[in-house]
């Protein structure tokens, strides 16, 4: 364990050992145990508009109009998507929409069905 630990809260990266098993960020003051947060490695948790949970294959309805760069039409609020594949970066939702093909949306413009 090296004694400059980068908070897992802030991602500061000069936390210190506070003498005994746990480490202190002095940006934020998180405290945490070093080999907990090894042994922890959550992935991001991607939620809709509401807050809801979503997971791959789910199914998610466009909660406002769209815009599609290069398509003169919009993608409607309404529009049903199917089987949904979460990706990592900002628009963190893969799917194919009718009459658009494959697209990528944001997770904040959508509700779990």
């Amino acid at each position: 364990m090296s004694d400059n630990s980068p908070c897992p809260q802030c991602n500061f990266q000069f936390g210190y050992s506070t003498g005994g098993e746990l480490m202190m960020c002095p940006e934020c003051g998180y405290e945490w145990n070093p080999s907990e947060s090894e042994q922890e490695t959550p992935d991001e948790v991607i939620k809709d508009a509401n807050g809801t949970v979503l997971s791959d294959g789910d199914s998610v309805i466009v909660l406002k109009n769209l815009p599609v760069k290069g398509v003169p039409q919009t993608i409607k609020a309404g529009t049903k998507v199917k089987n949904i594949r979460l990706t990592d970066g900002d628009h963190n939702i893969d799917c194919k929409i009718d009459g658009f093909g494959s697209m990528s949306l944001k997770s904040e413009f959508v509700k779990k069905v």
